[in-house]
């Protein structure tokens, strides 16, 4: 009798990617002659990343800077949430708050078991566990199925990874 195999879809982003991409945005917008003298600039704040400079489309072109780095480095943009994208006023400066997102939503968890009842292979078994979804096949093709049928995805608002797989 063959046991079950298995993984988990989670959402993690590693935070010293991010930290990573984050300086060398910071780096590359402190040496650009089209960031000189529009106060331009990306920096941690708690756990937010925020994105000051004098106009709104500098502010955007900061955001661009760091969504290439980001992407350089592997981290996939679902991470970060931006709220509206919008830059805020904030007296002479405009700002842009983004927080990283960690962890699936309940909502999201549900999207992902639904999506895998409803086009997965008819042997796969998906259990939601909290912030996380397991799921299990006999046969481990069916999984790899699952797996690239979740990567090609695009209503699930989240950075998907797949861990234990065993």
């Amino acid at each position: 009798m063959a046991s079950d195999s298995s993984f988990d879809v989670v959402s993690k982003v590693d935070r010293q990617e991010v930290d990573n991409a984050l300086n060398q945005a910071a780096k590359e917008i402190a040496q650009r002659y089209d960031f000189k003298d529009v106060g331009a600039s990306i920096a941690w704040s708690g756990d937010s990343i925020v994105m000051a400079a004098n106009s709104e489309e500098r502010v955007l072109a900061v955001l661009d800077v760091f969504q290439t780095k980001l992407i350089k480095r592997g981290v996939s943009l679902k991470a970060i949430d931006t709220g509206d994208g919008e830059p805020k006023s904030f007296g002479k400066e405009y700002r842009l708050t983004g927080s990283l997102k960690e962890g699936l939503s309940s909502e999201n968890a549900k999207k992902v078991a639904k999506l895998i009842r409803d086009e997965g292979p008819k042997g796969v078994k998906s259990v939601i566990q909290g912030e996380e979804v397991r799921v299990s096949s006999k046969s481990r093709d069916e999984l790899q199925t699952v797996i690239a049928l979740l990567k090609g995805a695009d209503d699930i608002d989240a950075a998907l990874q797949f861990v234990n797989y065993r």
